[in-house]
C-alpha cells in the first residue's frame, strides 16, 4: 500500500489558483449536503460543469485565434516565401516586421495561442489537486476525517502496527506529514487515511476501534446494518470513488460483483473514448503545403491518439475520482465544443477581419515607420561601407602610383631631390630594395 501525504497545495500559483477552485468544490458540496445527497461524485461532475462554464470565454477566444490564423496563414507564408534563403539580419527583421503588420491586420496577438495556454495550464493542474485532495478543500468531508484522526492520535499517534500488513503512518507522517503540515499531525493522518483503499482503511479501523465513531450524529464508517459518512461520501453508481479501478475490479472480482467489476473497467475505457471524441471535434489546422506546419501537424494527431491511451493507463492505478472527472471534463469540453464550432462558423469572419484592421490601424502604420526607419539605417549603413571602400581603394592606388612616379625610365627610383643616374638615386634604389626585402621578412 502506497501512502501518500496530500495537504493543500502550496505550489505558487497552482496553489492559489486551487485555494480558489477549492473554494467552488467546498461550496458545490456543502449545497449537495444541504439537500441530502452528499456525493464526491456528484460534486465532481458538478464541479467540472461550473469550472468548464468559467472557462469559455477563454475556449472561445482560442477558437477564434484558430480560425483567423488559417486566413491569415496564406499572407504568412506569402512573407515567408519572400524571404526565403535570405539569413542577413536585415531581412530577418523585415521578415519579422512583415509578419506583425499582419498579425495587426487580423487583430491578434503572435502570442495569443501560447497566451490561452499559460492562463490554462495552473488552471488545469489546480483542478487535479482538488480533486485529489478533497479532505483539505472539502470542510464536511475534512472533519468527518478528522474525528477519526483524533482517536489515533490519542491512541498512538499514528504509530499502529506494522505486523500488520499495513505499511505504519506514524513512519509516513513522521518522515513528510509535520514538515509539510507545518507540524499539525492530524492533517497529516487525515491525508493518509484519505488515500487508503476500503480495504486497508478496514484493517486500521478494526486496530484503532473506529468503528462506533460518529460526526454530526451519523456513523463515520460503515458496518453490517449501516452504511457510514465517508461510504455515503464516495459511493457513485455503486462504485467507491476512493479505490482505484484495478483496486475495485480486484476486490469485486473475488465476491463474483460483476456489475461492479464492469463499472471499474467502464471508467478508463470511457475517459479514453470521451477524450478521443473530444481531440476529433475541436478544428484541426492546415499545413497549406508547408512543411514545418505538417510536421507539426503530424507530431500532434500522434500526440492526441497517445494521449487518450495514456489516460486510460493512468486511470486504472488513480482513485476512481480522477477517472470521473477526466470522463466529465471530456464529456463536458465536447458538448461546449459543438456549441463553439457552431457559434464560430456563424461568424462572418471578413467583417471581423475588418474591424480588427481599423483598430490595427495605428499600429500598423507606427509599424510602417519604425519598418522605414530600418530601411533608411540599412541603406545608410550600405552606403557608408561603399564609401569606406572606394576610399580604401583610392588610397591604394594612390599609393601605388607615388611607387611608381619615383621609378625612372632606366630602372632606377629618385627621392627627394635626387639626379636620376646619380649615386644618391642608385643608393636611394637600393635602400628601397632593402626595406622591401625586410618587411617581406
Amino acid at each position: 500500500m502506497n501512502l501518500i501525504i496530500l495537504t493543500q497545495n502550496t505550489t505558487p500559483i497552482i496553489g492559489q489558483v486551487a485555494w480558489l477552485l477549492g473554494k467552488i468544490m467546498n461550496g458545490i458540496f456543502y449545497v449537495i449536503d444541504f439537500i441530502g445527497i452528499p456525493n464526491i461524485g456528484l460534486a465532481i461532475i458538478l464541479f467540472t460543469i461550473v469550472v468548464n462554464l468559467l472557462m469559455t470565454p477563454l475556449n472561445i477566444k482560442q477558437q477564434k485565434f484558430s480560425k483567423l490564423q488559417v486566413k491569415m496563414s496564406p499572407e504568412i507564408q506569402a512573407i515567408e516565401a519572400k524571404y526565403k534563403g535570405r539569413s542577413d539580419q536585415e531581412s530577418l527583421m523585415a521578415k519579422n516586421q512583415e509578419i506583425q503588420m499582419v498579425y495587426a491586420k487580423y487583430g491578434v496577438s503572435a502570442s495569443g495561442s501560447c497566451l490561452q495556454l499559460l492562463i490554462q495550464m495552473p488552471i488545469l493542474f489546480a483542478l487535479y489537486q482538488v480533486i485529489y485532495r478533497m479532505p483539505a478543500y472539502v470542510t464536511q468531508i475534512g472533519n468527518t476525517f478528522k474525528v477519526l484522526a483524533d482517536k489515533i492520535m490519542a491512541v498512538d499517534n499514528g504509530g499502529f502496527l506494522q505486523e500488520s500488513g499495513i505499511d505504519s503512518i506514524a513512519n509516513v507522517v513522521a518522515m513528510y506529514g509535520q514538515s509539510m503540515t507545518k507540524g499539525d499531525l492530524s492533517k497529516g493522518i487525515i491525508d493518509v487515511l484519505n488515500k487508503l483503499s476500503s480495504a486497508d482503511l478496514t484493517a486500521v479501523a478494526q486496530h484503532y476501534d473506529l468503528t462506533q465513531l460518529t460526526y454530526e450524529g451519523q456513523l463515520i464508517l460503515s458496518n453490517d446494518t449501516t452504511r457510514g459518512l465517508i461510504d455515503t461520501y464516495n459511493n457513485f453508481l455503486g462504485l467507491n470513488m476512493g479505490d482505484s479501478p484495478g483496486a475495485l475490479i480486484r476486490s469485486a472480482w473475488a465476491v463474483g460483483a460483476w456489475g461492479i467489476v464492469i463499472g471499474a473497467v467502464m471508467i478508463p475505457v470511457l475517459s479514453a473514448v470521451t477524450q478521443w471524441i473530444n481531440v476529433k471535434l475541436m478544428p484541426q489546422q492546415p499545413s497549406n503545403g508547408n512543411e514545418k506546419a505538417s510536421s507539426m501537424a503530424a507530431s500532434m494527431k500522434t500526440m492526441n491518439m497517445f494521449m487518450p491511451l495514456m489516460s486510460a493507463w493512468f486511470c486504472f492505478s488513480f482513485p476512481a475520482g480522477m477517472g470521473l472527472y477526466w470522463v466529465a471534463g471530456s464529456v463536458v469540453r465536447s458538448i461546449q465544443q459543438v456549441i463553439i464550432n457552431k457559434h464560430i462558423d456563424k461568424m462572418d469572419f471578413d467583417e471581423v477581419i475588418k474591424k480588427n484592421s481599423a483598430k490595427s490601424a495605428k499600429k500598423i502604420e507606427k509599424m510602417k515607420k519604425t519598418q522605414e526607419r530600418m530601411n533608411a539605417y540599412a541603406s545608410m549603413n550600405t552606403r557608408n561601407i561603399q564609401n569606406k571602400t572606394s576610399v580604401s581603394s583610392a588610397a591604394s592606388q594612390n599609393q601605388a602610383g607615388k611607387a611608381d612616379t619615383n621609378k625612372t625610365a632606366d630602372g632606377t627610383y629618385s627621392r627627394g631631390n635626387a639626379k636620376p643616374g646619380s649615386m644618391m638615386s642608385k643608393a636611394n634604389m637600393v635602400k628601397d630594395y632593402n626595406e622591401r626585402n625586410n618587411n617581406r621578412g
